[in-house]
This record gives structure tokens, C-alpha cells and sequence, in this order.
């Protein structure tokens, strides 16, 4: 399928059937303020044991309505790759079992490079060299305030320790940058793999996720990737230009169209991985 028809056909995908979309546009605002009050339940009520059952359920509530959402999901990247024109219907049971295995994809899929990331910040000294900002920080007030220290040595200290902690710093982001940037993009791939196998082993198979995208290749599935998130930042970038003014409408639009483009994102892998399926 060319990529033309595949940026045409995603776009398009969610208008087909508005009332699934609506669903799918309640649920996700659902998520939204179910977790927002709980966690605005347990900031304000903490010590409260009434709240805190409160703030739990409304938690837990998100929490299961957002798996039903991932096994959606699911079903709308096997809509491309089977290049079915019809928007899924919710199943409520089946979307929700289906949650489950994609949550696990998820997890393993962004577990990885949170652990690598872990590792480089331990091994660049990341949090040794933050405690050391922070002591020699309060070193310096104390010998410049306290003890009537020299304030060009007290700064002339602190930008020694600030320095490695910067370099440290700037070398974790990149390499987190890098891996999860890679992680996410093979955490797509390894939702077609679920919706087109069924499978969660196959869609925990990173060995072969990764085979997957050269199959697809890997320069035409990074350009269909790229063109999908510039119309979105376009998109969104004019929303904010034309309703700048308006708080009110510019927050409803981006209520509405945030789901859209998830759908979008979903349909676009599915039609892609259409090609090796």
C-alpha cells in the first residue's frame, strides 16, 4: 500500500462511524476524570481513610476503563491490517481481556529502556552528582552567609559539582531520548503483531518485532511514522494559533481530536504492518 493511501486512509478511518468514535471519545475523557479526581482526592485527603478509599476507586476505575481502550486498540490496528474500511465495534469483555495482553506489551516494551536508562544515570553518577549539587549548595550558603565566605569562591565550587552533574545529566536524556524513541516504535509494531497473531508471546517476540520492521523497511515505516506526527503538530499548531484567544474552545478541541489522532496513529501501523502480514 503506498504511504500516500495509508496517511489518506488513517485520517479518514475514525469520521467513518461517528457514534463508535463517541464512544471511544467518552471512555478516554472518562480515563481523564477518573484519574484526575483521584489523584486530586488523595492530595487533598491523604490522611483521610474515607478519601483514600475514594481516591483508590476512582483510580482503579480509570485503570480498567484504559485497558479496555488498549484492547481497542488492538482491534483498530487489525482493521488495517486487514483492511477493513469498518470502524470496530466496542466488546466491552473481549476489548477488555484483550486490554490485558496489550498492557503487558506495554510494560515489557517500556520497562526495557527504563532499566537501560537506570543503568546509564547509575554509571554516569546521575544521582551522586545531584546529592553533590545539593550538599555543596548548602555548604556554600552556610560559608557565605554563616561564616562571611568569599561569594566568587562559594560560585567558582558550585559550578564545579553543577558541572558533572549537567554533563551526567545531558548524557542520561539523550541515551532515554534514543531508547525510548526506538521502544515506542517497536511497542507499535508489537501491537500488530498482537492484533494480527492473536498472540502475546508473538507480540513480546522483540527479536522479531524487529525483523518485522525491516520487512516493512525501515526508511518507508519511519517516513509513514514522521508524516503522521507532522499533520498532527500541524494540526494541533493551527488549533492553537486560530483559538489562542479562546482557552475554553481551544481545550474542547484538543478533548476531541487527542483520542482522534490515537486512532489515527493506531490505523497507520495496522496498514503498514498489512504489507508483511
Amino acid at each position: 500500500m503506498k504511504m500516500t493511501e495509508i496517511i489518506k486512509d488513517a485520517f479518514q478511518f475514525p469520521s467513518r462511524h461517528t457514534g463508535r468514535y463517541a464512544i471511544y471519545l467518552l471512555l478516554s475523557v472518562l480515563i481523564v476524570l477518573f484519574a484526575s479526581g483521584g489523584f486530586l482526592t488523595y492530595s487533598f485527603g491523604i490522611l483521610d481513610a474515607e478519601n483514600y478509599l475514594t481516591g483508590g476507586i476512582y483510580i482503579v476505575i480509570a485503570a480498567l476503563i484504559g485497558i479496555i481502550i488498549e484492547g481497542y486498540h488492538i482491534k483498530v490496528a487489525k482493521s488495517g491490517i486487514d483492511h477493513d474500511d469498518e470502524v470496530p465495534r466496542f466488546e466491552l469483555f473481549n476489548d477488555f481481556m484483550t486490554g490485558f495482553d496489550n498492557f503487558a506489551v506495554l510494560l515489557v516494551y517500556f520497562s526495557i529502556p527504563a532499566i537501560l536508562v537506570a543503568l546509564v544515570a547509575g554509571d554516569t553518577n546521575l544521582f551522586g552528582s545531584a546529592i553533590d549539587v545539593g550538599r555543596e549548595f548548602l555548604l556554600q550558603l552556610f560559608n557565605v552567609y554563616i561564616m562571611d565566605g568569599s561569594v566568587d569562591i562559594a560560585v567558582i565550587s558550585l559550578f564545579i559539582v553543577l558541572n558533572d552533574f549537567l554533563t551526567s545529566l545531558a548524557i542520561t536524556i539523550t541515551v532515554a531520548l534514543v531508547l525510548f524513541v526506538i521502544f515506542a516504535f517497536l511497542r507499535f509494531i508489537a501491537e500488530a503483531r498482537l492484533a494480527n497473531t492473536g498472540s502475546l508471546k508473538e507480540a513480546l517476540n522483540i527479536y522479531e518485532t524487529a525483523k518485522d520492521i525491516r520487512r516493512m523497511g525501515i526508511g518507508r515505516a519511519i517516513i509513514v511514522v514522521l508524516l503522521v506526527l507532522v499533520i498532527i503538530i500541524a494540526i494541533e499548531l493551527l488549533l492553537a494559533m486560530v483559538l489562542g484567544n479562546y482557552p475554553f474552545l481551544l481545550s474542547t478541541f484538543c478533548i476531541i481530536i487527542t483520542p482522534y489522532f490515537l486512532l489515527v496513529t493506531q490505523r497507520a501501523f495496522g496498514l503498514l504492518y498489512s504489507d508483511i502480514a
